[in-house]
């Protein structure tokens, strides 16, 4: 595998990468990078590395600051130029310019309009699609923001993480080209459950913010289970509106997790929940990459049927989805998963964590791309 320096926004060409015979050269363009942390940052750097195993791939990266924090302003306006000007020096030129987000979609204007050749390739993710349903004056003046690029840009390939983001693309005039769910980081390495150990829990892995459901599920859920079944919530910061589930009595706050230690706790769960519910605000769960990295795991995971974790979850494969917002359905669910034998759970587990292998691994994900601008290539996978 390629390895990329996560702190350099040089281009980067892996010399050592084998080109299939029709693959195309691609520069991935991203503000999202190491030691900036998140969710797209990781797609960033998992999805170089993938792509460097079929194709030569140049990469042009903002990295973040060293506290993890995202890039200053002003790296983020200049960024395009930037940009613009290393992309102009490649030789040869890269046939496909891949760029990591919604939010920078001038820079692809920028190629057409000096003459760049190259495809322009989007990917959509959540936020940088739906910021514009906020409302208010930053919310409005995005949406015009991405229209503009919808009326700019209309050749463009845009690649959506889910159907919920290639839904909330059209409303500001995008087609979703195709979608290409996320892919799970986890090492492959089996986790079983702790079979000596009686205790009886629930895990919420996440931020504790309204939309993510948390706080909807102890409200009218949780009191109704059976009394030694008890939440356990890792993660850190939540929302003023979400704290209280921090003082409910069945309710243990782990904080922060590592891998390995979030692995173990996925594993020995009655279940893995993700119980997110509609907001007026429109906010939504763009993927739900939590629900595949459980289900990788070990996890039985139960996720609301709502939003990208429609394509996070492979019904009665890799979990369970549940009506959003409905606490019966809730209640009978978890119950389902409490009953089940010990044969039943690890014969479950055994096959998600097989199908997750093959549906959500990074390398699906880099094929899924090429794909697009190689008909000949195998169709991008649909869930």
């Amino acid at each position: 595998m390629a390895g990329f320096s996560p702190i350099t926004d040089m281009v980067y060409r892996d010399p050592k990468a084998e080109t299939g015979r029709n693959a195309p050269s691609i520069a991935l363009i991203t503000r999202k990078w190491a030691p900036a942390m998140g969710g797209m940052e990781t797609w960033s750097m998992k999805v170089a590395e993938a792509l460097a195993e079929r194709t030569h791939v140049d990469i042009i990266a903002l990295p973040g600051r060293p506290d993890g924090m995202p890039p200053h302003a002003l790296a983020l306006l200049l960024f395009p130029f930037v940009t613009l000007w290393k992309l102009l020096r490649l030789k040869p030129k890269p046939q496909v310019a891949l760029l990591g987000d919604m939010a920078i979609w001038p820079i692809g204007f920028l190629l057409k309009a000096t003459g760049f050749r190259a495809s322009i390739f989007i990917a959509a993710h959540g936020t940088d699609a739906a910021y514009h349903r906020r409302g208010g004056i930053k919310g409005s003046a995005y949406g015009a923001y991405l229209r503009l690029g919808a009326r700019l840009l209309k050749r463009s390939t845009v690649i959506a993480n889910s159907r919920a983001t290639a839904d909330v693309l059209a409303e500001t005039g995008w087609s979703a080209a195709e979608i290409i769910p996320l892919a799970t980081s986890d090492d492959g390495a089996e986790t079983l459950p702790d079979l000596k150990n009686d205790e009886r829990f629930l895990l919420f892995a996440g931020r504790l913010v309204a939309r993510k459901g948390c706080g909807w599920f102890v409200r009218h859920v949780l009191d109704r289970l059976p009394s030694d079944v008890h939440l356990k919530i890792a993660g850190t910061g939540w929302d003023p509106s979400e704290q209280f589930v921090l003082q409910h009595p069945r309710v243990q706050f782990l904080g922060q997790q590592d891998q390995p230690a979030l692995r173990r706790i996925y594993a020995d769960a009655c279940c893995v929940i993700l119980p997110n519910i509609e907001l007026e605000n429109g906010e939504y769960e763009g993927f739900g990459l939590v629900a595949v990295e459980a289900a990788a795991a070990g996890g039985i995971v139960l996720a609301a049927n709502h939003g990208g974790l429609r394509d996070a979850v492979i019904d009665g494969k890799t979990g369970f989805l549940v009506p959003s917002g409905v606490a019966d359905a809730w209640v009978e669910a978890i119950a389902g998963i409490t009953a089940m034998s010990q044969d039943e759970r690890m014969s479950f587990i055994a096959n998600s964590r097989d199908t997750v292998s093959r549906h959500y691994s990074w390398d699906r994900v880099a094929s899924d791309i090429l794909a697009l601008s190689v008909p000949a290539q195998q169709t991008p996978h649909k869930l």
